[in-house]
């Protein structure tokens, strides 16, 4: 392609996102697809010789745009917040074009740099302690995997040589987020010694039943080595007592990890800061701008209070990247398993360039304002109950009846096209979940979504 076929192969490409953006609602959130469908509209064989840019472009729009579920469309409510903004996504473009590889500080020396700084800027906003070190990992599990690892190396420095050590033990509320599992099986710790910690009638992990089990566990003769602490949990954004878990974690020398892959872009509006006290004492803590911070994905952001544990975990110098040392010539490499690093703090930077800190507090504030006002309209309709509460931009609720009633009502509810929402199991009953999280999301959308349950409802 020459540069005049990309200038006006770009020019279309632009003006079809433009467009996207700002008339998204075209599309149905949820595609009406069945499984294989795009599978056997593409053909079985790629093609011998190239094809013109044009038909590439036509069958996008086509074929691919159909089959996606549209996580950027304002009505998407489920699972978590999530933001493609338009100033995310020309950084995204940017950093696509200059295709850095931020291994070593020399082989870009702008990705680890502004990598630093970005990372420096987001825990000034965040009150998160000066000291920490920071560093950017695609998503929150690869950050919690990180920090097994981290607490791991720390308990048993003999593992990186000679392999994880039976017995090491893991703890996270039964509302920790699946990744925390997963991250132990990933580094050899393994599924048995992850214990899941039981939780009070606000879905908090209970400080009481983690002393008890780590107390049998050294009973035992087994290992505790980490404690993960959640500030806004996946399915009910409860927050988890962080000063009391630091206290135990402190008294049993433990690594403690906090999640706050959702809610941690909450802690840049003051009047949230409740949520992370206790934070500054953890060992590491994970937060994810592209879930609440107008980040496209994927961009997970990973602070450690002890970055020398981290890097002893995983440096791994092979002689072609020895490269002469400069105490500010920091090389991420040394710091986790990815050794090619994508420049993602590009498209950080341009967002919170664009809005500031003023202009993603309003955003976070409008979230949650939008989110109250659905646990009202919930609480007024004596048919629904709210089953959780609601600190956030996330709203659990269920009508009064049978588990099949409320599948029936969210079948319906997706089925309409408008909005999207999902749903979870509290107290071993299917609920609902809506969750506000996109940058055009607003009040009629999130009045329709009232309007489909509410007008589901009356079909039960």
């Amino acid at each position: 392609m020459t540069p005049e076929e990309f200038r006006r192969y770009g020019h279309q490409a632009i003006d079809w996102v433009a467009d996207f953006l700002a008339h998204g609602e075209r599309y149905p959130v949820l595609p009406p697809v069945r499984p294989g469908e795009l599978t056997d509209a593409l053909p079985a064989r790629g093609p011998e010789k190239g094809e013109p840019m044009e038909t590439i472009l036509a069958d996008f729009e086509r074929l691919i745009v159909p089959a996606c579920t549209q996580w950027n469309h304002p009505g998407f409510l489920a699972y978590f917040a999530n933001s493609g903004t338009p100033e995310g996504i020309l950084g995204e473009l940017l950093a696509a074009a200059l295709n850095g590889n931020g291994m070593l500080w020399k082989t870009s020396p702008a990705v680890t740099e502004l990598e630093q700084v970005t990372l420096r800027w987001l825990r000034q906003w965040s009150g998160l302690p000066e000291e920490w070190f920071g560093l950017i990992y695609d998503t929150a599990s690869t950050s919690s995997m990180h920090a097994i690892a981290a607490a791991r190396e720390a308990a048993d420095p003999e593992s990186r040589t000679k392999g994880t050590a039976r017995g090491l033990v893991v703890y996270a509320s039964e509302q920790a987020h699946s990744s925390i599992e997963k991250g132990a099986i990933a580094i050899g710790i393994g599924q048995d010694y992850v214990r899941k910690v039981p939780v009070d009638a606000e879905f908090r992990m209970r400080p009481d039943a983690l002393e008890e089990l780590i107390a049998a566990d050294l009973a035992a003769g087994l290992r505790p080595c980490c404690v993960t602490a959640t500030v806004g949990t996946t399915s009910t954004t409860s927050v988890d007592p962080v000063p009391a878990i630091a206290d135990i974690c402190a008294r049993h020398r433990l690594w403690l990890h906090v999640d706050a892959a959702y809610a941690g872009s909450a802690a840049l509006a003051p009047e949230f800061r409740w949520a992370f006290e206790g934070c500054e004492r953890a060992d590491s803590m994970v937060m994810n701008p592209h879930k609440w911070l107008q980040v496209p994905m994927d961009c997970s952001v990973f602070y450690t209070s002890r970055p020398d544990v981290l890097r002893r975990a995983f440096s791994l110098i092979p002689e072609y990247l020895v490269s002469a040392a400069d105490p500010r010539a920091v090389n991420l490499m040394d710091y986790g398993v990815p050794l090619g690093r994508r420049f993602r703090a590009l498209k950080l930077w341009f967002v919170m360039r664009s809005y500031g800190r003023e202009g993603l507090a309003a955003a976070v504030r409008e979230h949650v304002r939008l989110a109250r006002w659905f646990a009202r309209q919930v609480e007024a309709d004596a048919r629904f109950e709210v089953v959780a509460p609601v600190h956030f931009s996330v709203v659990n609720f269920r009508f009064r009846g049978s588990d099949e009633e409320n599948r029936k009502i969210l079948e319906r509810v997706n089925a309409a096209g408008g909005v999207f929402l999902s749903s979870t199991v509290l107290h071993g009953k299917y609920t609902l979940h809506l969750a506000v999280g996109n940058y055009q999301t607003g009040d009629r959308h999130v009045a329709k979504a009232w309007e489909l349950v509410s007008g589901a409802a009356d079909k039960s």
